[in-house]
């Protein structure tokens, strides 16, 4: 199957290459190669390569910058919003498969038993809309004959990609914050992590090989949420972190008043997997992360 996958220098991109490489013909688009807010410049180089596949890996995640910062909010709504009508119009004329990945921040995180994928969204936050703008674009042209899957998904972890605007994860954070510790006395070092904001973690190998066995599958075309299994507060998570890499550092739960933030996050934004098998905990997961890490120094 010949693949296009955009974003594919980022976080989760990288994996995606990965993975699909195997069996393949993965064309590998970056921000250098094309702009996917151009209307007319996806248009013909889609039709150029003429892809049995895309999968939309390009996203903007600056979510407090988004929210504070007009410019930043417009950049916002093309690449996660417009961009998508665009991709939709692409994959119709070259009648191929899209797959577009959202976020759990569509929803206002108010229930507290999850969210199933055909709970009403509702964000919160200026990015949460333009994610949801683009689940709109696509949906708005499935009757058009468009071949479609959405991938809610969250709390992203893994290696870091080769973008220069590729973001370190939580863990990654919390490690560097570790690290920069490291001179002071034991009983002096503490860390101060958000005791919030209940939601699932999501290793970025795991999503890439979940997106493959959808794609491969037969099930039909729609919104799917793919999560490692659990939940947990960022403090939960730091907590597990530390006791896993055998770090003796105290972490203080404190609440997101702490930070400066300027956008609202749900309290409570688990993604259910419903339509599809759970991926295992994030917590084995996150145990081959830091495996993969370790391997790498």
């Amino acid at each position: 199957m010949k693949i296009l996958i955009l974003g594919a220098k980022g976080n989760l991109g990288q994996q995606l290459v990965k993975v699909f490489a195997n069996g393949n013909n993965v064309i590998s688009w970056d921000r250098d190669e094309i702009d996917i807010t151009d209307r007319e410049l996806v248009i013909k180089k889609i039709n150029d390569i003429k892809p049995e596949a895309i999968i939309n890996a390009a996203a903007y995640n600056a979510v407090d910058k988004c929210e504070a910062d007009e410019d930043e909010f417009s950049k916002a709504k093309k690449l996660n919003g417009e961009a998508l009508g665009y991709l939709a119009e692409a994959a119709i004329e070259n009648n191929c498969l899209l797959i577009h990945y959202s976020t759990d921040y569509v929803f206002k995180g108010e229930k507290k038993k999850g969210y199933r994928e055909d709970d009403a969204p509702s964000p919160i936050n200026k990015y949460g809309e333009t994610k949801l703008a683009g689940e709109r674009a696509i949906i708005e042209l499935s009757h058009k004959s468009l071949k479609w899957y959405i991938i809610r998904t969250s709390k992203l972890f893994g290696s870091k990609g080769k973008s220069e605007l590729a973001k370190p994860s939580f863990f990654d954070i919390i490690l560097k914050k570790v690290s920069e510790l490291s001179g002071k006395d034991s009983n002096e070092a503490s860390i101060n992590v958000v005791n919030a904001e209940v939601s699932c973690f999501t290793y970025t190998p795991d999503l890439a090989r979940a997106t493959k066995k959808l794609i491969n599958s037969d099930k039909g075309y729609g919104i799917y949420h793919i999560t490692n299994s659990g939940s947990c507060t960022w403090y939960e998570a730091a907590k597990v972190l530390f006791k896993m890499a055998d770090l003796h550092i105290k972490v203080n739960p404190v609440s997101g008043d702490k930070f400066s933030r300027p956008a609202k996050r749900p309290k409570y934004s688990v993604l259910l997997n419903t339509k599809i098998e759970p991926m295992r905990d994030w917590q084995d997961a996150l145990k081959d992360y830091l495996l993969f890490m370790n391997n790498k120094l």
